[in-house]
């Protein structure tokens, strides 16, 4: 079984709905940093029409969270919307499993984006 990694909110979702295990690395402890995607695209372009020409820019969004977190944020959302989709299933939580880590799995991945924030004035506008 192979643990959700890449796409990891529609994975997620596509496999409760379907009543798959949703595995999770170790104890699901490690951090990422969740940008919307519209948001970065506002972000891009603020880089492009107002930024410095040659400068780097981070984009965040403000919005660490836990694996295990997400993971557990969507199966509440889909114990609401999606109640007894799952035969025999009485949350989805209950098909979080956790595997073993892999080696050398990163904890968090954190960025500074103060820059953009600062000389751009751009910020998220969603919250995870």
């Amino acid at each position: 079984m192979k643990p959700l990694k890449h796409y990891m909110i529609p994975l997620v979702i596509l496999n409760a709905l379907d009543g798959k295990a949703l595995p999770i690395y170790g104890r699901g402890d490690q951090v990422r940093d969740w940008l919307f995607v519209e948001d970065h695209a506002r972000a891009l372009w603020q880089v492009v029409s107002a930024g410095e020409v040659g400068a780097t820019y981070n984009i965040g969004g403000h919005n660490e969270k836990t694996n295990l977190e997400v993971v557990q944020t969507l199966c509440a959302i889909l114990d609401e919307l999606a109640p007894g989709r799952v035969a025999g299933l009485a949350r989805y939580g209950d098909l979080i499993e956790h595997v073993q880590d892999r080696p050398g799995h990163d904890r968090r991945y954190a960025i500074d984006a103060g820059k953009i924030q600062q000389r751009l004035g751009w910020v998220p506008s969603e919250t995870f």
